[in-house]
């Protein structure tokens, strides 16, 4: 009975450390998107500040 206990808990082990690895990747490449989400919404901002004429950010610049 013992063998069968061992074996049933290596497996859990090894499915939460795959779920663990498949989160890690996930949190990676959201941080990475929503990098480029910012990245994208400052340069949007700026060049609408331009056309607009206003410091639409209330950074005291425009541009």
């Amino acid at each position: 009975m013992g063998l069968f206990w061992d074996l049933m808990q290596q497996s859990q082990i090894s499915s939460h450390d795959e779920r663990a690895g498949a989160l890690e990747a996930r949190v990676v490449r959201l941080e990475r998107e929503l990098h480029r989400t910012q990245t994208v919404l400052h340069e949007a901002i700026k060049r609408l500040e331009i056309v607009v004429g206003e410091d639409l950010n209330r950074d005291g610049q425009l541009g």
